[in-house]
């Protein structure tokens, strides 16, 4: 008897073993799964979407030379949106990045072997964002001539010419925020004079526009994807990049300048091109510059020129690559995608056929029609709690959040070579069109043998680093703090 009842007792502490074991089990099943979810998505209010309407111009760039603050050219922290005639609404904006991408993928098209890619001390300045101009976004202040005049630019990583509008505006000039520049109050300005080995080589780098004269003076002209464009001078001026002075600078000084640049004066260059900013200062900032994008439109960023002491060994570098023949371009290596911490089923032929570059000037992040559709796919299913609501171009995936106080947005990370993945901000996922409406912030470009463009919404937040001697491009997260 005794030996049945000791038997019965063992076959109970073995059920209830075995069943806490089942329930402990299931509990940390239950938590794995909460600690996943939490973990590869981003909780917002909804009300912390919505811009503000206030500057918040805190942020510092890095402790270097020459570090310049970036602005959003729509956003409060620039002086021009005391004038609504500046502001554009955001069909407008879309408009005028799906012109951009139009130019820019029209530039790929015209070459047999365009979309091909082969591997190929510092100065910080503010940076504030100006919605696409057709050139560039976020806007810049430095200085031109002697004495100085200060000069707001949007600058931009698909261009080299950098340009001022000019007195006496021979033709025309459009309305902007500071003094128009007039070269004759300059000490240090002096003009490229044509013909001459220096102008031809000049203007072979202004998008194939041929060398002209005019009373012996060289000519440059710029047309941009919008059909904006300008006109002048090919000239030399000191520029001033905070404290640091870069002495017969070339640049255009433009007397007949048309199209969406309203407020700012004009371009800095930051391509790759011989006549950009980084080929041009390469001795003094060793063609090394790094910026990040102000995460809301009434907040700063930073550019930075130079490498200076040290640099973040929280920085993921990724190789850059070359285009072979649109060598203003930055490219790069991409090769998966994940959504809420699932990495897509993309085979990485899908992003090499058309190759990828990284733009500053182009707004919304244009993927291969094959990898758009699986991220879309996966991000909806993710966001099935959220009714949707119509399409707004270039956007297909649109939510209502008008009765939500919160929403839980998946996260979303982009793959390079290198071993290096991005893992971007609730910023760079969704995009705000109005208080209670936001879109999944990407784009399927139509044809898969069109470039993909990784856009400056994705970026907003990323210390992005330019290693341009190194042939290498960096990320950081958390960059504008």
């Amino acid at each position: 008897m005794a030996t049945r009842f000791s038997s019965f007792v063992r076959c109970i502490l073995y059920i209830y073993s075995f069943s806490a074991f089942l329930c402990l089990h299931a509990h940390e099943a239950r938590e794995t799964t909460e600690s996943y979810h939490l973990n590869h998505t981003h909780t917002v209010q909804v009300s912390s979407l919505i811009p503000s309407s206030t500057c918040t111009a805190s942020t510092k760039g890095p402790k270097r030379e020459a570090s310049l603050t970036v602005t959003h050219k729509y956003g409060p922290c620039f002086q021009s949106n005391k004038d609504p005639l500046l502001v554009l609404n955001h069909t407008e904006l879309l408009l005028q990045d799906q012109s951009r991408v139009n130019s820019i993928h029209s530039m790929f098209s015209k070459n047999a072997d365009g979309n091909k890619l082969r591997e190929s001390q510092a100065t910080t300045i503010p940076a504030k964002s100006g919605l696409t101009i057709g050139f560039g976004n976020y806007i810049v202040t430095v200085g031109l001539g002697t004495p100085k005049t200060d000069q707001t630019l949007a600058f931009d990583t698909g261009s080299d010419l950098t340009w001022a509008q000019c007195k006496p505006c021979a033709g025309q000039c459009y309305k902007q925020v500071d003094p128009i520049f007039d070269p004759s109050k300059s000490t240090s300005y002096t003009n490229i004079s044509c013909p001459t080995p220096l102008c031809t080589q000049l203007t072979s780098s202004t998008r194939g526009s041929p060398q002209q004269c005019f009373n012996s003076k060289c000519l440059y002209g710029v047309r941009y994807g919008d059909n904006s464009s300008t006109t002048g001078y090919f000239s030399k001026e000191r520029l001033t990049i905070t404290s640091d002075v870069v002495d017969n600078f070339v640049f255009g000084c433009g007397q007949d300048n048309k199209g969406l640049f309203q407020g700012i004066a004009g371009l800095l260059g930051l391509g790759r091109g011989q006549v950009s900013l980084v080929q041009q200062a390469a001795q003094k900032y060793s063609q090394f510059f790094s910026y990040c994008l102000p995460s809301t439109t009434s907040s700063t960023g930073y550019l930075t020129l130079g490498k200076g002491s040290e640099i973040s060994s929280s920085l993921k570098f990724t190789p850059m690559l070359t285009l072979s023949r649109r060598q203003s371009f930055y490219g790069l290596n991409l090769i998966g995608i994940s959504v809420g911490g699932q990495r897509l089923s993309i085979p990485t032929s899908v992003f090499s056929t058309a190759g990828t570059i990284i733009d500053s000037g182009t707004v919304i992040t244009r993927l291969p029609p094959t990898a758009y559709n699986a991220l879309r796919t996966k991000f909806r299913e993710m966001m099935r709690n959220y009714p949707m609501t119509s399409a707004t171009s270039p956007f297909d995936t649109c939510y209502d959040l008008s009765k939500s106080q919160s929403v839980s947005i998946p996260s979303i990370s982009f793959f390079f070579g290198g071993d290096v993945s991005v893992d971007l901000g609730e910023v760079g996922i969704l995009y705000v069109l109005r208080q209670t409406e936001a879109c999944l912030a990407f784009a399927g470009n139509s044809d898969p043998r069109n470039i993909a463009i990784f856009g400056n919404e994705q970026q907003k937040g990323l210390e992005v680093v330019y290693d341009v001697a190194g042939e290498r491009i960096g990320f950081r997260s958390g960059g504008c703090s």
